[in-house]
């Protein structure tokens, strides 16, 4: 057993990112481990662009609220507690409200990850689902 560093907080990339986006590396497993978590921090308005994972990505909303869109349209709103699936090559994008932070813990497998185009306004302010219901 060993006890892990700390890990520093990077300024995600514009290319990757709209607005301001931070991460910390929980783990990176090194072979033949495959597995990658790390804590994400979103400003207002800030969201990843197009991407999908290879062998897909789960999200676990700590803080905030997360909004987690896909090519149908279909956007869910997810709350403190809520963990979000996107399965293998499924493209997606993950970001947080335009009013408040937002933070979660992405967890995927290996380095497979295809980067496309940002998000636009039009995509990112669409209809969303939410995971609270009214009762």
């Amino acid at each position: 057993m060993e006890i892990l560093k700390r890990p520093a907080t990077m300024k995600l990339p514009a290319q990757m990112f709209t607005g301001d986006a931070w991460a910390d590396v929980i783990h990176r497993g090194e072979e033949p481990s495959r597995a990658r978590a790390n804590m994400v921090r979103f400003a207002p308005g800030a969201r990843t662009a197009w991407h999908s994972h290879g062998l897909g990505q789960t999200l676990h909303v700590v803080s905030g609220v997360a909004l987690v869109g896909t090519r149908d349209g279909v956007i869910i709103e997810a709350h403190p507690g809520d963990t979000i699936g996107c399965p293998p090559g499924e493209e997606h994008w993950h970001g947080a409200t335009p009013d408040q932070f937002m933070e979660h813990i992405a967890l995927w497998e290996g380095d497979e990850v295809d980067w496309l185009e940002h998000v636009t306004d039009a995509e990112y302010g669409g209809r969303r689902t939410s995971t609270r219901t009214s009762y």
